[in-house]
């Protein structure tokens, strides 16, 4: 299957925007891979009830490969709480294939509408720093679990990584910024596997699908997606553990309202 030239061109550069963001700010980069992709897929005339879910799909799946390249990275700097990872794991797989099948059984507009004011929300996260009391801590077994699940159900909706969540949630808790950071990119590989495999099982058998389609997921864009992101997503890293990186939360939060503005006005 021939992906035309200008196809590619997009591709490539929102995924490397997207991996260099994923490194530095432990996001998967669902957050502004969901609306570009979904403009990439509208444009080119694709049903608009399909797009949304598709983007969402491929995103999560290309946050598959950012998470590896990105942990790896922070790994070496040891900043990924692996405890913590293994006791969020079995709460995310769950929620995640639950929330794929909720936003899968959702119209399209309605998911879009739903992904605009998480990601408003998320941006208003990112603003507002709150300081945690100092004798908080990370919860019981129970709690992590319950806490994953939820991450796994909002970033199945809504095709991110789940460090929307979980950098706040970790820092509340007194984690530091770069361990939060670090755990959250790890954080992100299970949530997007499981809700991956959710939109691929239900988007199977459905008519007037791009070509290049696998169920929900779009191929072409999670090949060059993921190849561009892969690359990127390690300098973002390194950049991350150099430099404070609560400024450029702000500006990337700002960014985040006009993504939000443009879902909903469109």
């Amino acid at each position: 299957m021939l992906i035309e030239p200008g196809l590619i061109l997009e591709l490539l550069l929102l995924g490397t925007v997207a991996g260099f963001l994923a490194g530095l700010l432990g996001i998967g980069g669902g957050m502004m891979m969901v609306p570009f992709i979904t403009f990439i897929l509208n444009a080119r005339g694709y049903p608009a009830d399909y797009t949304v879910k598709m983007a969402v799909a491929t995103s999560l799946a290309t946050i598959c490969f950012t998470s590896m390249a990105s942990v790896r990275a922070h790994h070496k700097r040891g900043a990924v709480l692996w405890p913590v990872v293994r006791a969020m794991a079995p709460g995310i797989l769950v929620g995640s294939l639950a929330g794929a099948q909720l936003a899968v059984a959702l119209p399209g507009k309605a998911l879009s509408i739903f992904f605009a004011v998480f990601v408003a929300v998320s941006a208003t996260q990112m603003l507002v720093a709150r300081k945690p009391k100092p004798t908080r801590t990370m919860p019981g077994a129970a709690g992590t679990f319950g806490i994953g699940a939820l991450i796994g159900v909002i970033s199945s909706l809504v095709g991110a990584g789940g460090a929307f969540i979980s950098v706040p949630f970790m820092t509340w808790c007194n984690v530091k910024i770069h361990d939060a950071v670090g755990t959250s990119a790890a954080i992100g590989f299970p949530v997007a596997l499981a809700g991956t495999a959710g939109y691929i099982w239900a988007g199977q058998g459905l008519p007037q699908m791009p070509p290049g389609s696998f169920g929900y997921l779009y191929l072409p864009g999670l090949v060059v997606i993921s190849a561009a992101s892969m690359t990127l997503a390690p300098f973002g890293a390194r950049t991350a553990h150099r430099m404070d990186i609560q400024p450029l939360r702000k500006v990337f939060a700002v960014f985040l309202y006009f993504l939000a503005a443009y879902f909903l006005l469109r």
